[in-house]
């Protein structure tokens, strides 16, 4: 592979930008594994942490363009991971449920994740993963794009 002129290969935009293209393609080769998409994951894990929602608020949530959460959330409902039901107290909206298998599958596909961003960060320790993380996270939180303040740490663990 050729090098990137030094006036590139030294700009974080562009080195972030470039490490996003292999991160994409990592993880949507783990994901197909299991038959799932990033939409899916973002969908499951929300409703996991959550509780039911609509999917006005999965789309908020998981930072998904309304027509993409209606099609995540069809997938889901066909595959028997989520269920989708009127909202009793505005019966125009939907309420979405993760079930059972759903949980399955989010674990299934934490898994793949996790395989992904091994990859991903193979060259790196765990403390210099660490470290990554909570940059890019201050980083992205200083533009508006951390949807909780609590790092992964902080979370309750995943009692199922």
């Amino acid at each position: 592979m050729e090098s990137a002129p030094s006036r590139l290969a030294t700009k974080a935009s562009w080195l972030i930008s470039q490490t996003a293209v292999h991160a994409r393609r990592l993880v949507s080769e783990a994901f197909a594994t299991s038959a799932a998409r990033g939409y899916h994951y973002r969908v499951l894990a929300a409703l996991r942490e959550f509780g039911p929602a609509s999917q006005a608020e999965l789309g908020r949530r998981g930072r998904m363009d309304r027509s993409d959460v209606v099609a995540a959330v069809t997938e889901l409902a066909r595959e028997g991971f989520v269920e989708r039901s009127a909202d009793p107290a505005d019966r125009r909206r939907n309420t979405v449920t993760i079930t059972r298998a759903g949980i399955q599958q989010l674990h299934r596909l934490d898994r793949a994740l996790d395989t992904a961003q091994d990859e991903l960060l193979a060259p790196l320790s765990v403390a210099e993963r660490r470290t990554l993380v909570a940059l890019l996270g201050k980083v992205l939180e200083h533009h508006g794009g951390v949807p909780s303040s609590r790092s992964v740490e902080d979370r309750p663990p995943d009692r199922s």
